[in-house]
């Protein structure tokens, strides 16, 4: 009686840890975008006098998004429209060519593979800011620099992208029916297109997420590729307003407040994202 008691606590005591855990991490991670979305509420007054995560009796969102989008002649809509088409086109992309490598990688065999795909994984290890300046020269020879290619072009590659693709598709797609495609007369584009790629739907939509977030936020890239203020995505145009927060503090509220929109999208898209994950799941415990 007691040795069965004491395995009844043993598995609740570490169901507890976990979810203490959990609970942490899920603070840590949270607690800095309640921050910045109830600071978008209030007053520059307020924002450095009232108690972070306390609600003003006085909201003004409405107000400070006005102003938002109303500085510098509307500047902060560029910057959005900038960062989607720098996020959006630039993870499609990477998408894609990650899927079709991915796939390549996985399904043929071709002498010198395994070498080629070591040499993809070596270029997730390489930092961004190690390239950043070698990827400057190479563009500014071409008079591509201060342009959206500059930024677009170094966004569709995701070597992180190649390997969870090639990863996925050994384990979601089975050779066996891609040899009884080609026995049908399917060719390699229509298998690809047609049936691997929608049984790798849930890598493909994790890369895409995963790069959009990353070009989304990414700083350093356009810091150097970018000269003209009409071009900059957000987190170059918030660090402008930043840099003029000593001349007029009123810019601490334009840059909570644009902080707070930049996050809010993210969230969006990661919550019309999980349905995919969702359906990849569901349709995995039906299958037998």
């Amino acid at each position: 009686m007691v040795t069965q008691t004491r395995k009844i606590r043993e598995p609740l005591a570490g169901t507890l840890v976990v979810n203490a855990v959990l609970i942490i991490a899920a603070v840590y991670f949270l607690l800095p975008i309640v921050w910045v979305l109830v600071a978008a509420t209030k007053s520059p007054g307020e924002l450095f006098n009232s108690f972070g995560l306390w609600i003003t009796d006085s909201p003004q969102a409405l107000e400070n998004l006005t102003k938002v989008f109303t500085q510098d002649k509307g500047i902060f809509t560029a910057w959005i429209l900038n960062s989607l088409l720098y996020s959006a086109v630039g993870a499609f992309a990477a998408t894609l060519t990650s899927a079709a490598c991915g796939y390549a990688l996985a399904k043929f065999v071709f002498k010198g593979r395994e070498l080629l795909f070591s040499v993809i994984l070596g270029g997730v290890l390489v930092p961004a800011t190690v390239i950043a300046l070698p990827l400057y020269f190479l563009l500014n020879a071409v008079d591509l620099t201060g342009t959206y290619w500059s930024v677009l072009l170094p966004s569709m590659v995701s070597p992180f992208g190649v390997y969870l693709a090639r990863i996925h598709a050994n384990a979601a797609v089975p050779d066996e029916i891609v040899e009884a495609a080609r026995i049908d007369g399917a060719g390699d584009l229509r298998i690809f297109g047609s049936i691997a790629s929608r049984m790798m739907t849930p890598a493909l939509v994790t890369i895409f997420l995963f790069q959009f977030v990353t070009i989304w936020n990414n700083y350093l890239l356009p810091l150097v590729m970018l000269n003209e203020t009409k071009t900059f995505p957000l987190t170059l145009g918030l660090t402008l307003w930043n840099s003029q927060t000593q001349r007029d503090p009123m810019f601490y509220q334009l840059v909570v407040t644009g902080s707070a929109l930049s996050a809010l999208l993210l969230v969006a898209l990661m919550i019309g994202l999980q349905r995919f994950w969702r359906a990849d799941l569901t349709a995995g415990a039906t299958k037998g």
